[in-house]
């Protein structure tokens, strides 16, 4: 019960910091950046170590550069995340742009339905959110729920109140089968980290086995549907552009694990270019292949 109330007072605690402007949101991601790095030190040892093994090439000030500005960016989208509870549509659709949606629109025109896949890099939940007031297709994402309640409550409200449909990722079957006469975008952040139970596979990513996920490719190897890669850059500070690569437009042809380790390239060429936009603080690499 007091655990109940605490989360509903700290969603509404929530609820009002996102009132603010963002820039002076932003003035306050800058203290808790000192606080997160400086003070806290969270997880600073899981995000040195994973930057080491995924840069082996980058020297110990490199490594630390990008650490730095990567704890910069997780107080940055900390903030943003709270403000989407607020966000008009206006300041949604200034804040990300997109390039390459006619491709899409061309399936959707002829009924046909699509699938998107992504990482989590830059400010992933903004996207999802802008993304459905760009298309004209319905807007389905596949999550994993918080253990919270509350607080899962809280996430959802904001991330469907443009109209994008969020399904628990244990229930992405029967969201396929419930829109299946109708064109839809289907949207998968592929970097999730498996169970040790559903790992199946181990690729190549930044240097190390990585175990991944498999959900995409055999959706998309059933159903033939084709698969475009959403590639997120950061502009400026809270600005976002998201350029539709065509990834795969013919499943059905793709060898096993094709798809896999295609989406995992894409992903670590984006981050290569500016790695202290995905989300190093996850413990990512929690085990290998046996």
């Amino acid at each position: 019960m007091i655990k109940r109330v605490m989360a509903h007072i700290g969603v509404f605690f929530l609820y009002l910091v996102s009132i603010l402007p963002l820039p002076v949101l932003f003035f306050f991601a800058r203290l808790l950046y000192y606080l997160l790095y400086y003070v806290i030190g969270y997880r600073k040892k899981v995000v040195r170590q994973n930057l080491v093994n995924s840069f082996p090439e980058k020297s110990s000030d490199e490594i630390i550069i990008v650490e730095k500005k990567y704890f910069l960016f997780l107080a940055e989208l900390i903030f943003e995340i709270v403000k989407m509870t607020t966000i008009s549509e206006k300041e949604t659709l200034k804040r990300v742009k997109f390039s390459g949606l006619e491709q899409l629109e061309k399936h959707f025109n002829a009924g046909e339905s699509v699938l998107a896949c992504t990482g989590h890099y830059g400010n992933w939940e903004l996207g999802t959110l802008a993304l459905g007031l760009n298309i004209s297709a319905k807007t389905m994402v596949i999550y994993k729920p918080l253990t919270n309640k509350i607080f899962e409550a809280w996430f959802n409200g904001f991330r469907t109140k443009y109209g994008n449909i969020f399904i628990a990722m244990r229930q992405t079957l029967r969201g396929l089968a419930a829109y299946k006469n109708e064109p839809t975008l289907f949207c998968f952040a592929t970097d999730q980290a498996p169970t040790r139970q559903e790992t199946k596979y181990f690729v190549n990513f930044l240097n190390q086995p990585t175990a991944a996920l498999l959900g995409l490719e055999k959706i998309a190897k059933s159903t033939n549907r084709p698969i475009y890669y959403f590639k997120v850059t950061v502009v400026k500070k809270g600005y976002y552009h998201v350029e539709v690569l065509p990834m795969c437009l013919n499943p059905s042809l793709m060898d096993e694990y094709e798809i896999t380790n295609l989406h995992f390239k894409f992903l670590e060429d984006i981050i290569k270019e500016q790695p202290q936009y995905w989300l190093w603080s996850h413990k990512r690499w929690k085990f290998k292949p046996e």
